[in-house]
């Protein structure tokens, strides 16, 4: 029977299945680390040449330099959401996934263990895109801790995210449409490529209440100083959403919803 009592960041079990996840993207680095760093970069000198003269976001920022923390939480939270996400329906269709459930570790230990495997797959990527794009732009560094602070939790968040989209999923094509129709479109309208305060009244309320928006206002204020709400409200929605989406996921798991057949 599996033993409920928490979390134990030092049992083998839990060490074993965070390594396992970790090495599992990995291995396969060129797809999972490289093809998302390639995919910001073009983005960059698109939207960048394209735009440089013509979009005025914060004072003093040039449209570059604005889009580059953009780009890299992007990469951040996709990451994240796609290594939990990718990681379980795998498992569940191929049938190995009984391997995990059979071991003696607690349902925190095996949602910790895919959420911080996630975690360290968005930061690697977000990295890798930082200094793939950081040479097209001048940033500063006004509060390093927000710009960690937002990274970790992003993508722990997304990381939650995709346990539950994997979780709920029986197969491919619902996990797709999870990403297209979810996912996606909630980074998009984030204010990745652009500052909400172009926007029209009506788009700006409904901005506010897409929490990916948050995450990246929250980590551009860690390069710039400057957002578009005040990052305390930021990390605390953010944090409040990761709250209520890891109670959900760790229920989920300890109660084998979709898990056991």
């Amino acid at each position: 029977m599996r033993s409920n009592t928490g979390l134990n960041l030092f049992s083998k079990g839990f060490q074993t299945l965070l390594y396992k996840e970790t090495l599992r993207f990995w291995k396969v680095a060129t797809q999972t680390v490289a093809a998302p760093i390639l995919t910001a970069l073009l983005y960059l000198l698109i939207f960048g040449h394209v735009l440089e003269d013509h979009v005025q976001v914060y004072p003093g920022v040039r449209y570059t330099a604005f889009l580059v923390p953009g780009l890299v939480m992007m990469s951040v939270l996709q990451n994240a959401f796609a290594n939990s996400s990718s990681s379980l329906i795998q498992s569940k269709i191929t049938g190995n996934l009984v391997f995990v459930l059979l071991t003696p570790l607690s349902h925190w230990e095996i949602f910790s263990a895919y959420v911080l495997a996630s975690v360290v797959r968005g930061v690697a990527v977000g990295s890798g895109v930082f200094l793939a794009t950081a040479w097209f732009a001048h940033l500063s560094f006004v509060a390093p801790w927000w710009i960690v602070i937002f990274a970790v939790l992003g993508a722990a968040m997304l990381g939650t995210m995709g346990l539950i989209a994997g979780i709920w999923a029986e197969k491919f094509d619902q996990l797709a449409a999870f990403q297209n129709f979810l996912i996606m479109p909630a980074t998009f309208l984030s204010g990745v490529f652009y500052s909400l305060h172009s926007l029209p009244p009506f788009w700006l309320t409904v901005s506010h209440f897409n929490p990916f928006f948050y995450m990246i206002d929250g980590f551009r204020y860690g390069f710039f100083g400057q957002s578009d709400v005040d990052p305390l409200l930021s990390v605390t929605i953010v944090a409040g959403f990761f709250v209520i989406l890891a109670a959900i996921a760790v229920r989920l798991v300890g109660s084998g919803y979709k898990l056991r057949h």
